[in-house]
């Protein structure tokens, strides 16, 4: 196996292995060695691969954020419904994948976002980007639904499509505490009302 690609793979599991983790405890109670030692990667490897845990943190983030906007792309993709059916099959799989493990959901923007933020500036930065291409694609299905007439708003597409993902990571948190799926209901139903659906 070549050097580069053995490189790229023991990145990625790194990577994939402290996502898991990680969306279970949190950045600051997971250490470098627990992740190596669940990756099954020498712990002497991972300066390597990362300058350090905050370009670590970084790297993770990015790389969490590109496999959920493929993810998303995947599910947003023309298929042959609304833009509003394929907006409201997004919000259905959020549901899903934030109601799994008694509501400890797998979002690393909502486990991580307010613990890092204050933590590391690159890391806020990776968050920030990342959220804001997925506020990026609500827009535009917001704006097709609004051309396919599938959909209405009150007030600008982005300011909706804001609007609607700050709802959905309030009640993420909120499902998470009450360890309920009650709050992502509530927001999915006030979600159809802001579509006007």
């Amino acid at each position: 196996m070549p050097v580069a690609t053995r490189t790229t793979d023991t990145r990625r599991v790194i990577l994939d292995t402290a996502q898991r983790i990680m969306a279970r405890k949190g950045y600051s109670a997971v250490g470098i060695n627990e992740v190596l030692a669940e990756a099954g990667v020498p712990k002497g490897s991972f300066y390597h691969y990362f300058t350090s845990k905050d370009a670590f943190g970084e790297a993770m983030l990015k790389s969490y954020f590109a496999d959920y906007l493929t993810d998303m792309d995947a599910v947003l993709a023309p298929s042959g419904a609304s833009s509003a059916e394929r907006l409201m099959a997004y919000w259905q799989q959020w549901r899903e994948t934030q109601s799994i493990e008694d509501c400890q959901g797998k979002c690393l923007a909502v486990k991580l976002g307010a613990e890092v933020a204050d933590l590391s500036e690159s890391m806020r930065l990776a968050l920030k980007d990342g959220t804001s291409a997925i506020v990026d694609r609500i827009e535009r299905m917001i704006a097709g639904g609004l051309e396919d007439g599938s959909l209405s708003v009150d007030g600008e597409p982005r300011d909706v499509a804001h609007a609607l993902y700050d709802m959905w990571l309030g009640a993420s948190v909120m499902a998470k505490i009450h360890r309920s799926p009650a709050p992502l209901d509530t927001v999915a139903a006030a979600t159809r009302t802001f579509l006007h659906l």
